[in-house]
């Protein structure tokens, strides 16, 4: 019995012309091939995985291998799952008139060898996002697919040679990316890959080695770039991808976050850690905004975060003063050489919380050293001297554990603490600093606070490193036990349990995976790409934060120096070079793909006036609806037309706390939009965000969230 599948295409009644078989037939019979191939792929993921997980689980790298293979089948199930068919981006012909090639969000072969699909960040695909008609890189033609539903609800083709015209293309007057854009939008970031352009793609497929500028004003993509470009980078380069070190992709805010969520699992990534500088360091969660900006700006300065390193050294300071510790079998001394000799076996690398034992060790190493070994057996003298509340208690003094937050905090509450660490402080900023309750976390302390949690490490470490040295040490004595049991009840003929001496044998018995363990702080990295989108916010601070958790350098910096809401008055190059980071490629983005020219030209002289070479891109489409000015008393009735008369996308009210938003209207203030777009945008009273940069940036940041329509409420008498 042959089963017959639905056509790929639903094209509407308008366009009948495009389902003409000389149109479409080729691509008939390879998706009818490609839902064959994927028809049993799944059925062949689904059946390994079940196997994978049936599987014992290991110890060591066989444990380690075993999860990563799981992992690996488990996300390609999904993505094949979530897609099917509409996995085919669009295909492309070169003009040596060979078989079409069809772009895929991956690779996809079928039983016998035949590539049905080429994944986007191949090679080989590239023709398809960066052909110009100035450069068509080899091609006759190209076609972008539009799919709802598991279905082509319509498609365009771009002929770049006369030859492209033999391969029956449907010519329209609009691109698909220009037809994109009319679209309606969601709350969440829409599937832009089969769109992407020439420029933006250059950009994604850029080299990675050392850090990497993409500057562009609102509406060129920026967003989109960094996205891809982290897929694109976790398949291309094999010191990023596997065991590389991965991407972490760090964004302005929580609703931005949510807003990109879906972008790349739906590119067949799930292991890019996405967050928030927030996120970086637990206090970030509640931390509040500086509302003094002189105490801002002193916490912005890299150099402050230095006074870290000043503040942990306080406790890394050898005692001077001599100790006699009495033992049965004589008397042992410290002096100020002995407690610095053992300072110093600190591995200048290690947190100081767990250097801690390193210096410990060293400690009852030289005072074991100072009796003879035939008087007492090494082990047991230390077993004594480690139990001695003497030496243990002046030990606690000389190398104390630390919590981080504990000496951030101290050097807000104590201010000859501070003097001693950040020596060039004057004593109106040390006044200026010191606050009441020393762990009403802000903002600006988070830099710090991550310095301190770097520099000291988890204060728990030490203990959970004891509990599980302690549980090991049980587990080995009962494995020992065991053994020793079963071989003296062993009365085979080859003895055969007499093998579970063997010390291979005996680590396997010990089941580590179930002893207490640190969990890993996932964010701390290093990692080997770090990824940052509106970057021109942060400070010198907050750069260190992110260059601790990226040795290698290797960055993508996104942002726009005219939407820094507290002035970019440097060059990127400048900026960059003060915070380490030399020798930075820059790229550019000129053309503003979502922003209709309608609001491009109300937003655009409101940025010029305070930052007169701002980086303006230039709009190529027109709304067709001019920016509406209207009275503040009416934004009820304007939210309420606009739902009314539009069934599907989304708005968003910035600049009025009190109105309560919805599923479909967001109420937001102007700092928390950046990286966001809605289809309208209304501002209401863009007069109060303020003076100066930050207030011009506020509301051209604003302003430009639009993508179909702007409407801006002002109270009678109001500038706007």
């Amino acid at each position: 019995m042959t089963t017959t599948h639905a056509s790929a295409f639903a094209l509407p009644g308008r366009l009948a012309a495009k389902a003409d078989q000389a149109l479409i037939g080729a691509d008939e019979e390879h998706f009818a091939a490609l839902r064959r191939t994927l028809d049993r792929q799944l059925a062949d993921l689904q059946a390994r995985l079940v196997t994978a997980r049936r599987e014992p689980g290991g110890v060591g790298q066989q444990a380690m291998d075993r999860d990563l293979e799981i992992r690996r089948l488990a996300s390609r199930l999904r993505l094949l799952r979530r897609f099917g068919l509409d996995l085919c981006l669009g295909r492309m012909v070169a003009t040596d008139g060979g078989e079409p090639i069809y772009i895929g969000r991956l690779g996809l072969t079928d039983d016998d060898g035949r590539r049905l699909l080429v994944d986007w960040r191949a090679p080989a695909s590239e023709p398809f996002f960066a052909a110009t008609h100035a450069n068509p890189m080899g091609l006759a033609s190209r076609r972008r697919y539009r799919w709802s539903k598991g279905r082509i609800t319509d498609y365009w083709d771009e002929v770049f040679t006369a030859e492209g015209l033999e391969h029956k293309a449907a010519l329209d007057d609009q691109s698909a990316f220009i037809a994109s854009l009319d679209g309606t939008r969601s709350p969440r970031m829409r599937d832009v890959l089969s769109t992407i352009q020439s420029d933006q793609d250059a950009i994604i497929r850029a080299d990675s080695h050392g850090p990497l500028v993409v500057d562009g004003g609102p509406g060129t993509g920026k967003t989109v770039v960094a996205l891809h470009r982290a897929a694109y980078l976790l398949y291309s380069e094999p010191r990023i991808g596997g065991a590389g070190g991965g991407v972490l992709f760090v964004g302005p805010h929580q609703a931005y976050l949510e807003y990109v969520d879906n972008v790349l699992p739906s590119l067949g990534e799930d292991s890019v850690r996405i967050c928030t500088l927030r996120d970086l360091v637990p206090e970030g969660g509640f931390a509040s905004d500086e509302r003094d900006r002189r105490v801002a700006r002193l916490k912005a300065s890299a150099r402050l975060v230095d006074a870290v390193e000043a503040a942990v050294k306080y406790y890394e300071q050898p005692p001077t003063a001599d100790l006699v510790v009495e033992t049965p079998w004589g008397d042992t001394e410290l002096g100020a050489a002995e407690w610095a000799e053992a300072f110093d076996s600190a591995e200048p690398s290690e947190p100081h919380n767990e250097a801690r034992q390193q210096v410990w060790d060293a400690l009852l190493e030289i005072l074991v050293d100072q009796l003879d070994d035939d008087e007492v057996p090494p082990h047991q003298l230390r077993r004594y001297l480690a139990g001695d509340d003497a030496l243990s208690g002046a030990f606690a003094k000389a190398w104390p554990l630390l919590d981080p937050a504990g000496v951030v905090g101290d050097l807000w509450s104590v201010p000859a603490y501070l003097r001693l660490c950040a020596p060039w402080l004057d004593d109106a900023e040390v006044r200026m600093l010191e606050r009441a309750d020393a762990r009403a976390w802000t903002v600006p302390d988070l830099p710090l606070l991550d310095a301190a949690r770097l520099r000291i490490g988890d204060p728990d470490a030490t203990r959970r490193a004891r509990e599980r040295g302690a549980a090991l040490a049980a587990e080995r004595e009962q494995r020992e036990r065991i053994t020793e049991d079963l071989i003296a009840s062993d009365d085979s003929e080859m003895l055969v349990m007499t093998m579970l001496r063997g010390q291979d044998l005996q680590n396997a018995l010990v089941d580590e995976a179930a002893l207490p363990a640190a969990d890993p702080d996932a964010l701390a990295g290093p990692f080997a790409h770090v990824i940052v989108d509106e970057a021109q916010e942060l400070t010198d601070a907050e750069w260190r934060m992110l260059l601790q958790r990226c040795p290698s350098r290797s960055l993508t910096i996104v942002g726009d120096r005219a939407q820094a809401r507290h002035g970019f008055t440097e060059s990127w190059h400048q900026r960059l070079a003060r915070v380490g980071l030399g020798e930075a490629v820059q790229a550019s983005l000129s053309i503003n793909y979502r922003t209709p020219q309608e609001v491009m030209d109300a937003a655009e002289p409101v940025i010029r006036a305070a930052i007169p070479d701002a980086n303006v891109p230039v709009s190529i489409r027109h709304g067709g609806r001019p920016v509406v000015r209207a009275s503040a008393s009416q934004l009820r009735g304007v939210v309420d037309t606009w739902a009314a008369e539009h069934a599907e996308g989304v708005a968003c009210v910035i600049g009025d706390a009190s109105f309560e938003g919805s599923a479909r209207v967001r109420s937001l203030s102007p700092e928390h939009v950046k990286g966001l777009e809605f289809d309208l945008v209304v501002l209401v009273e863009p007069d109060r965000f303020g003076d100066g940069i930050e207030g011009a940036v506020d509301r051209y940041v604003a302003m430009t969230r639009a993508t179909q329509q702007l409407v801006i409420l002002t109270t009678p008498g109001g500038k706007w």
